[in-house]
């Protein structure tokens, strides 16, 4: 056990605590993965990050993502929160505006510009969404948008529309049934969004990983802005802003840019905690 550097960053807000925290350990060298799982339970956020060398000669620097019961193979908000508390360390800078993290998804591109952050969405494949009935049953029978789809992006999100933002923001889902049926289906949770013009709402839960209700999701709205490309709904040169966490007492927001068929998610990032932690 040693003291090992520590920073936890708000994503997707210049508000400190108004957005999504991840627990970033900068030296995650020589831990072992039960060690690395052991401390992201123990931190209870979405997820926690560790950072190690690169293995790959085209990287800046590697990192291991774990939620409080699995480790991830990507996901949005710790891209960005890992990669502002890196900048921040000295461990790595950007080269003409690129920073190239290293995950288990593979390299992951980021851009530096005007303080904020954004990743190119490293894959997406948009699929039916398996078991329909039961979709609108954990959900109380909302009305929905178009059909529910499995969006790939490293996680597997179901990405569902609903019809009005006035019932998305007040939805209160069945959170069992939800574990249910995407634990059965090989999902890694829901994110469910709604539009009214300009206005973009979106939501997330995964509560069979110990997150009823993610604050800002990353993945989660890559995920929704690949369903909105394939649906026509968004096109190349197309760019919005989403919000997400009120329910949660935060005020998080997503920007999203479409360019030809790469997926850009950015936001501001700003440290609340640093220091050290024994591990």
């Amino acid at each position: 056990m040693r003291a090992r550097k520590f920073s936890q960053v708000d994503v997707f807000t210049a508000v400190p605590f108004k957005g999504n925290p991840v627990a970033v350990v900068l030296d995650g060298d020589g831990l072992s993965d039960a060690e690395m799982q052991g401390f992201a339970n123990w931190t209870n956020l979405s997820e926690t990050t560790f950072v190690l060398p690169p293995s790959d000669p085209g990287a800046d620097y590697r990192v291991r993502i774990f939620t409080p019961k699995a480790e991830l193979p990507f996901a949005g908000h710790p891209t960005l929160g890992t990669a502002h508390a890196v900048i921040e360390a000295g461990i790595a800078a950007a080269r003409d505006g690129k920073l190239v993290q290293q995950c288990a998804v593979g390299l992951v591109e980021l851009t530096v510009a005007s303080g904020a952050l954004s990743f190119r969405l490293p894959r997406y494949a948009v699929n039916d969404a398996p078991g329909g009935d039961e979709v609108t049953a954990w959900i109380g029978g909302a009305a929905l948008k178009g059909a529910a789809k499995a969006v790939d992006v490293g996680p597997v999100w179901l990405i569902v529309e609903l019809a009005e933002i006035e019932t998305l923001e007040t939805l209160q889902h069945d959170p069992a049934r939800l574990t249910a049926y995407y634990e059965q289906h090989g999902l890694t949770g829901a994110t469910l969004f709604a539009v009214r013009g300009e206005r973009v709402v979106v939501r997330s839960f995964a509560p069979g990983d110990g997150i009823p209700e993610d604050p800002v999701c990353g993945s989660g709205n890559g995920a929704v802005a690949a369903y909105r490309l394939a649906m026509g709904q968004v096109a190349d040169g197309n760019a919005y802003r989403a919000s997400q966490g009120r329910q949660l007492g935060r005020d998080g927001w997503i920007d999203i840019r479409i360019v030809g068929s790469d997926i850009h998610v950015g936001g501001s990032c700003v440290t609340c905690v640093q220091g050290q932690v024994q591990l």
